[in-house]
């Protein structure tokens, strides 16, 4: 077989002692982005953007909305989040992202008690005490809200902490709230780990739907992520679903949800009224 995921690397892993004039310059970009990230979040120059995410059997029902975070410079102008989340995911910004980017969801769902979000997380962010203060205090000022919140955390984010991850995700869960698995298929994972850890849905990496319909390489991989998220009982959702041909042959493989372009872009606008065509059951089928 051909067709593997590429990997995933950072620009930030190099050695200083041996850059080139080039990666110089790029290291001067660098610091200067992550200072116009600091300066947006002392600031609370943000916005999350939602993106709906449909049923394969019928896109024009919605079963839920993801948050992203969108941080602004000082012209207003996004900063893309690819120039910087790599280098902060594992480090205070990373918490403090993860910080506002759950206290707006929580207040966009405290708005609009009738729709379902998901927000992106890291694992370590379980045991910084501020994140996890939000999350608590928003479920005890609004205790029906965690059953239409569902947290997404990166396949290899999981990895890093399971031991603190998993009481977490077993007290979340009387609260209602569902586990997204996301970037699923994007590394090699511990199916022994997944299996404890139970989440409810995987999200399959982009790498894996792109141009799915028409490469048997991607056609093999994509079946077989697919089939293990299945095999442990994970509702399966396809991410960065571009085509109708994409969304044709994955509603036929056997996912749920699609995500994607195809669908509507991630917008600070977004008609939460159309969530009136939304399942009810979607978490009560993941449970």
């Amino acid at each position: 077989m051909s067709f593997m995921p590429e990997a995933k690397t950072s620009k930030f892993d190099r050695d200083p002692a041996l850059a080139s004039p080039f990666d110089a310059a790029i290291s001067a970009q660098d610091r200067e982005t992550m200072s116009m990230v600091t300066l947006a979040l002392k600031e609370r120059r943000m916005r999350l953007a939602f993106q709906p995410v449909v049923y394969a059997a019928d896109p024009s029902m919605i079963g839920f909305f993801e948050g992203f975070i969108r941080l602004l410079n000082q012209r207003d102008q996004v900063i893309p989040a690819r120039d910087f989340m790599g280098a902060v995911e594992q480090n205070q910004l990373g918490r403090d992202i993860d910080c506002a980017a759950l206290q707006m969801g929580l207040m966009a769902l405290q708005r609009n008690p009738q729709i379902r979000v998901s927000i992106n997380m890291s694992a370590r962010s379980v045991g910084y005490r501020p994140w996890a203060n939000i999350l608590r205090k928003a479920l005890r000022d609004s205790p029906r809200l965690g059953r239409n919140l569902i947290l997404e955390i990166t396949e290899s984010s999981t990895l890093q902490v399971p031991d603190v991850l998993k009481p977490f995700m077993t007290e979340m869960r009387d609260h209602g709230i569902v586990f997204a698995l996301d970037d699923f298929g994007a590394d090699l994972t511990s199916l022994r780990l997944l299996r404890e850890l139970r989440f409810e849905i995987a999200k399959i990496d982009g790498a894996l739907v792109k141009n799915v319909d028409e490469s048997p390489d991607r056609q093999a991989v994509a079946r077989a992520a697919i089939a293990i998220a299945q095999a442990l009982e994970m509702y399966v959702v396809a991410e960065a679903v571009e085509t109708e041909g994409e969304a044709n042959w994955l509603r036929d493989a056997g996912v749920g949800c699609l995500q994607g372009y195809l669908f509507g872009p991630p917008t600070v606008t977004p008609d939460f009224r159309a969530f009136r065509h939304g399942r009810p059951d979607l978490i009560a089928e993941t449970a």
